[in-house]
């Protein structure tokens, strides 16, 4: 009895070697597949031209090919459900982003994942401002004028808002920060919100760098203040909030690149490593730069970080103004 017991163990220990070398080879032979890049919203959008940017430089520096399927839904909380609970082997990488991984557990401190302790994030991919923009029709040439105007005239100063984004976060924090009350306008999609505001319908919005240039360069809007904490090379000649009274203000429109947990480090060093070459491709740099992106601190470390910090930022925010998920 005691030899057969000796003999099964031993064949346990060997079958326990045998994957353990399979592993290994696997993670050195990474990747001999192509690779699924998640991107938790339609396509079209910030996201999804950032996700596919990635995906085609990630493709150079990998020599596999790294496909984007969009799984939109819930401001993203669909597709990064389904993406963080997919096989941890590095063949599938979750583009995570300020909406589904900060301003989510803001709104819904019940969502299924944690984006602190169930991904592995592995590097900031860009990083863009909003601006605060009103009509030419509106008499606001500074941020400053338009804060003393909010003063004197509490909740007759519309602003427009698609529940969630990046704008109506950066607007909540303003008015949090001035100490205004405006009134919200709420919109299902940036479009019509846009396409009002350059008809004069809604006087003011927050709206990235990047949608909003074309229309401020022809005189169609007019930008007060960037929300980033350094000027935009593409607004050269507008202020940041911080610059216009409010030090220490910042709220940005972001991306970046994770895994989920339980990836072998060997995978997520190989995947970290690929980011830094692809980011430093001059197509990926003049493709950010030319729309007013920032190409952030690169690496796991910071952008592990920054998500900590977002999430917390936003949180607070939403709680203090008491905003609940639609």
């Amino acid at each position: 009895m005691m030899k057969k017991r000796q003999l099964l163990t031993a064949i346990g220990l060997a079958g326990l070697g045998l994957l353990s070398q399979g592993q290994a080879l696997a993670q050195a032979d990474y990747p001999n597949k192509p690779i699924k890049l998640i991107v938790a919203f339609p396509p079209g959008g910030t996201s999804d031209v950032m996700g596919r940017l990635m995906a085609e430089e990630l493709t150079k520096v990998l020599k596999q090919p790294v496909v984007v399927e969009n799984i939109g839904g819930a401001g993203g909380i669909v597709g990064t459900d389904r993406a963080v609970k997919m096989p941890a082997d590095g063949y599938t990488i979750i583009q995570t982003g300020v909406g589904q991984n900060a301003v989510a557990h803001g709104l819904d401190p019940n969502i299924k994942y944690n984006s602190v302790t169930d991904f592995i994030h592995l590097a900031q991919v860009h990083s863009g401002p909003n601006v605060l923009l009103v009509h030419p029709s509106q008499p606001f040439k500074t941020v400053k004028e338009l804060v003393e105007h909010a003063k004197k005239n509490p909740g007759k100063l519309d602003y427009g808002y698609t529940h969630a984004a990046s704008g109506h976060m950066a607007m909540e924090l303003f008015k949090q920060t001035a100490g205004i009350f405006l009134t919200g306008i709420p919109y299902r999609g940036g479009g019509p919100m846009l396409n009002d505001l350059l008809a004069g319908t809604v006087p003011m919005v927050f709206l990235n760098q990047d949608v909003a240039l074309p229309h401020v360069k022809a005189g169609k809007l007019r930008a007060l203040a960037v929300t980033s904490k350094e000027r935009n090379a593409l607004y050269p000649d507008v202020p940041t909030v911080a610059e216009s009274g409010y030090k220490g203000f910042e709220a940005l429109s972001w991306s970046g690149l994770s895994v989920a947990k339980g990836t072998p480090q060997p995978i997520v060093d190989k995947l970290e490593a690929a980011m830094a070459q692809a980011m430093q491709s001059a197509n990926f740099k003049q493709r950010l730069t030319s729309t007013g992106f920032v190409i952030p601190a690169q690496g796991s470390k910071p952008y592990t970080e920054f998500v900590k910090s977002e999430l917390d930022q936003w949180t607070r925010v939403i709680k203090t103004a008491g905003i609940k998920p639609q």
